[in-house]
């Protein structure tokens, strides 16, 4: 009889364990997936889908292999990076481009941007974009 109480009141503290941790999710707009190399990716949770394929984590539009993940957690804005600290940003006014550099590190005119990705500097931190 104890055996069962105990069951149930442990399977009662698991109900409100993640009662609790929905409700504080509802805070956070991005679930950010950090690698065993520092970077960090960050899903929007509004609509996300997760699928697990072998050793390989699909999470909205990022695929990360399983291995490689150290940690995930909410967060409230997007904390995109690489190794390097660069962010990745998908809207960006010229006028706030200071700087732009090619992948090769030469540092290029706005008006030279043809297709491709460039490394650009803001006055609110470096960014990777893709030109299309």
């Amino acid at each position: 009889m104890k055996k069962k109480n105990l069951l149930k009141k442990m399977g009662m503290m698991a109900v409100f364990t993640l009662l609790g941790t929905s409700a504080m999710a509802e805070e956070y707009h991005y679930l950010t997936f950090e690698t065993t190399d520092g970077a960090k990716a960050s899903v929007e949770i509004n609509s996300l889908s997760m699928t697990i394929n072998g050793a390989t984590l699909v999470a909205g539009n990022q695929t990360f292999v399983l291995s490689n993940l150290s940690r995930m957690y909410f967060s409230v804005s997007d904390e995109t990076s690489s190794a390097t600290g660069i962010r990745q940003l998908d809207n960006l006014n010229l006028q706030d481009i200071l700087a732009v550099y090619d992948l090769q590190g030469h540092k290029i005119a706005k008006e030279q941007m043809k297709k491709g990705v460039y490394i650009v500097k803001t006055p609110n931190g470096t960014y990777k974009i893709a030109s299309k």
